[in-house]
């Protein structure tokens, strides 16, 4: 079902207070199922201000008239989160994580003379190892033409029933070579969250990160994820699959690993192991 057209995107700020209030209320359950409708902001023109901002804190270069594969997905999140922070949605808001995204371009998407619109709906509630996770979709048209559209996925935990199995092991692809390190500084949280808006508490600050159990701030999923995507490259017309596998704390060092369509970030020194940002682009 679909909502009336909105005529503004909605503001953040209240959205996120609301599902932090309401989320002690809420027990998720295996078997939570939600069918919270659709919601549609038309007219949509790009903040070209907001926009540059976005490419200059993630990397993309701030020359060209075109939207990065990932900014369609700032441009959606509000409307994901006023879905998500209502009454009807089974999930508290406190607590969700960020699992994995699916992002589509179908051809390039100019910043100036163009007018989109806007669509995000939850798509359905799924099992997972962990508990459950809500699979959110969102589609950006021009013309009536869906020309990018993206699946997030995210995870609130909770006890389950033990009958949704452990991931196959990996394909056995050989590690990626490292192209480059990057030092992250412990405003990074702060500096996204400016110009998206997510600013969500464990991303700004070690006092409001140790709150939710994050012994410092850490990066948002999405950042790491276009940060990787401005460094690797992507084609006009791409699909790009990215797995959260583990926090990137905020300060911290880390490292760049590609070859051909593969991405990784992970850590370095005694952390070198570790994966936090796992990628593919097609």
């Amino acid at each position: 079902m679909t909502a009336p057209p909105l005529s503004a995107s909605p503001a953040l700020g209240p959205l996120l207070a609301r599902g932090a209030l309401l989320s002690p209320f809420k027990r998720p359950r295996p078997g939570a199922a939600f069918s919270g409708g659709r919601l549609v902001l038309p007219g949509l023109r790009v903040d070209l201000a907001r926009l540059a901002a976005y490419k200059r804190v993630c990397g993309f270069p701030t020359g060209d008239d075109a939207l990065p594969i990932t900014y369609p997905h700032v441009l959606g999140f509000p409307l994901a989160m006023r879905i998500m922070s209502g009454r009807g949605f089974p999930l508290p808001l406190l607590g969700l994580v960020h699992t994995s995204i699916s992002l589509t371009r179908h051809r390039p998407l100019p910043a100036t003379g163009t007018t989109y619109e806007l669509a995000v709906h939850v798509d359905r509630l799924v099992p997972h190892r962990r508990g459950t996770e809500a699979v959110v979709v969102t589609e950006l048209r021009e013309a009536g033409e869906v020309v990018w559209e993206s699946e997030s996925r995210y995870l609130a935990r909770h006890r389950t029933d033990g009958e949704v199995p452990e991931p196959a092991p990996g394909s056995g692809e050989p590690p990626l070579p490292v192209v480059d390190e990057w030092r992250l500084g412990a405003d990074i949280g702060r500096r996204y969250g400016a110009v998206s808006g997510d600013r969500n508490p464990i991303h700004l600050s070690p006092l409001t990160a140790r709150l939710f159990g994050f012994p410092r701030a850490i990066a948002h999923g999405m950042w790491t994820a276009a940060r990787c995507l401005a460094a690797h490259g992507t084609p006009a017309a791409a699909h790009v699959a990215v797995d959260f596998r583990a926090p990137v704390l905020l300060p911290g060092t880390v490292a760049f690993a590609a070859q051909g369509r593969r991405f990784e970030l992970r850590g370095t020194g005694g952390d070198g192991e570790r994966v936090h940002v796992r990628g593919r682009v097609g």
